[in-house]
């Protein structure tokens, strides 16, 4: 159950008419009454004598109390409240009950008798409106503050006692949402999103991977929106406003939005703190220089995946095992890599990693700040990816991409298990969200280079199939025969018979895989090894001729995956989720 605040108002009747209206779509069904502040307010929705005029009236009549240069300017407070599209038909009386709670805990009409006036209007099976005046009957002002938290408040309780869907519960660090009046903005102009939408991706998508001042605004200014640097006497830059040329307000102005207003973490201090060095290290380039630092060495996107492959897995030891700073700059700095791949993927997996990044974004702030510096590895993968170009949807650059989403799809479980070990329900529904968008970019990135690799393992001879059979029974007997019928298992076969021929030791190889992360309860084993082997043992991520190309990709990659001890048994492995 949603509780929305929504802007405070100065025209009484002019939300009246909107709540006993047809709305914008002729969604408004049977508009009328179900609660009142004294159960007797006039309902003009089914009472043919009453007038909206006649509850405008009746609600606004405490102004009077107050000469008219004392009366607030916006004295219309509006708050809506909406049921989960699971949830079943309440009644008028239980929307009711449900009124006057909210009421009470947000402190319009405490129960002191003295109270504002209000009016609940039910014009859909799913949500009320709740209007008030925001003059209590004795002429004081409510103490209403921090409304929008306490009506969340409320609605956890009144769902535990209804058995309603169970919202997670906020903790005042998400972004903030568009306003009522930004959203009919938007569907007049015929968009998708919101301008505070379009801005944060916009916005979030420029700092991914950026190391200065100079390249996250030249970034900006090169998607085309309109930037306002806010700048003190002494010339240094304090902050900045961002606008779409297109969104404009009656005056024809753009209308601007401070980065602290579009996510907390896109303030211009927050933004800075991303380029702090680790302690006791040095750079050429000062992070506080607004001048931008070099490119690094231009890279294929084949590589710039495997080395953020690399660094993801890093940084999945980090969260297991390092301070809450420490892995919540881990996690925070996965969303730029989820937003380096969105921006360079191939189409068919571009939607889907793009929901993945948008919906990780709310993983990666909590009350839990984060300690930058240390992420530093992680944000320069993410800028290898942008800077080493867009990505094939085959080849090298597909199997790389599955490899790396793969990864991904690990990080988004283990920020999910480290957020729900310390009650961040929000964010921790979030990270799996995320796994649930990056397991669909998954079976597309993976479905040709998995069919590839399945073919070579099918082509290969009779001894050297059965070589490999022996080698996974003797590494893995307790798995064995589940992987051996599962449709990837040809392909892993390949992948041995591959690691053989690079010179590795195959059984040490496959047992190493095994110890990092269980396998019991995953849903593709040999998928999971699959990656895992080609990871550790510096092979190509999908080679047409095995031996020479794992000997090139041997000379010019470093290993992806170090050897580390094994995780904690409280992060899953991400093959469960397929």
């Amino acid at each position: 159950m949603i509780p929305r605040i929504h802007q405070q108002g100065s025209n009484t009747l002019g939300l009246v008419h909107y709540l006993y209206g047809k709305g914008t779509h002729e969604e408004h069904v049977d508009p009328h009454l179900v609660a009142s502040f004294d159960g007797m307010a006039p309902d003009p929705g089914r009472d043919p004598s009453v007038t909206k005029r006649d509850l405008q009236h009746l609600l606004d009549q405490p102004l009077s109390l107050l000469a008219a240069d004392q009366r607030p300017e916006k004295h219309v407070w509006h708050c809506s409240v909406r049921a989960a599209p699971d949830d079943p038909i309440l009644s008028d009386d239980q929307w009711a009950d449900i009124a006057r709670r909210v009421v009470a805990a947000t402190g319009i009409d405490p129960g002191d008798g003295a109270g504002c006036r209000w009016a609940a209007v039910r014009h859909a099976d799913d949500h009320i409106h709740i209007i008030a005046t925001l003059i209590r009957e004795d002429g004081r002002r409510p103490d209403h503050h921090r409304s929008g938290q306490r009506a969340q408040t409320e609605c956890r309780l009144i769902e535990k006692e209804l058995g309603l869907h169970q919202v997670a519960s906020g903790d005042g660090t998400a972004a903030k949402r568009a306003t009522s009046a930004e959203r009919h903005k938007a569907e007049r102009q015929g968009r998708e999103r919101t301008a505070r939408e379009e801005l944060r991706e916009l916005v979030r998508r420029a700092v991914t991977g950026a190391m200065g001042e100079e390249e996250f605004f030249g970034r900006l200014a090169a998607t085309g929106v309109l930037i306002r640097k806010r700048l003190a006497p002494s010339g240094d830059l304090l902050g900045y406003k961002v606008a779409l040329p297109e969104d404009r307000n009656k005056d024809n102005e753009p209308v601007f939005y401070a980065g602290s207003t579009l996510a907390p973490d896109l303030s211009l201090p927050r933004i800075r703190d991303r380029w702090t060095l680790p302690t006791g290290t040095t750079s050429s380039t000062d992070s506080s220089s607004p001048h931008q630092p070099s490119l690094p060495p231009v890279t294929g996107p084949a590589f710039a995946r495997r080395q953020a492959t690399a660094a993801t897995w890093r940084a999945l030891l980090i969260i297991d095992h390092g301070h809450d700073g420490t892995a919540a700059a881990q996690i925070a700095a996965g969303g730029e890599i989820l937003d380096a791949l969105a921006t360079t993927s191939a189409t068919h997996t571009r939607a889907s990693l793009r929901e993945a990044a948008l919906t990780f974004e709310r993983a990666g702030r909590s009350h839990v700040r984060a300690v930058r510096g240390h992420d530093r590895a992680l944000r320069q993968a993410a800028r290898d990816l942008l800077y080493s170009g867009p990505a094939l949807g085959r080849g090298e650059d597909g199997a790389s991409t599955a490899m790396l989403i793969d990864m991904a799809f690990f990080l988004a479980v283990t920020a999910a298990n480290w957020h729900a070990k310390r009650h961040h329900s929000q964010q921790a529904a979030a990270a799996h969200q995320t796994a649930e968008h990056l397991r669909t970019a998954y079976q597309l990135a993976a479905a040709e280079p998995m069919t590839i690799l399945g073919r070579r393992g099918q082509r290969l001879a009779p001894h050297a199939r059965q070589r490999q059979a022996d080698l996974l029974h003797q590494a893995l007997p307790h798995l064995a025969d589940r992987i051996q019928t599962e449709d990837g298992w040809p392909a892993l076969a390949a992948t041995l018979d591959d690691a053989r021929k690079a010179g590795h030791d195959p059984a040490a190889l496959l047992t190493d895989a095994a110890r990092r992360r269980e396998l019991d309860t995953a849903g593709s084993i040999s998928d999971v090894l699959v990656w895992r082997l080609r990871r550790s043992a510096r092979l190509p991520a999908l080679a047409e001729s095995p031996y020479a190309s794992s000997t090139r990709d041997n000379r010019r990659t470093p290993a992806p995956t170090p050897t580390a001890p094994a995780a904690t048994s409280a992060v899953k492995d991400p093959s469960r989720q397929r």
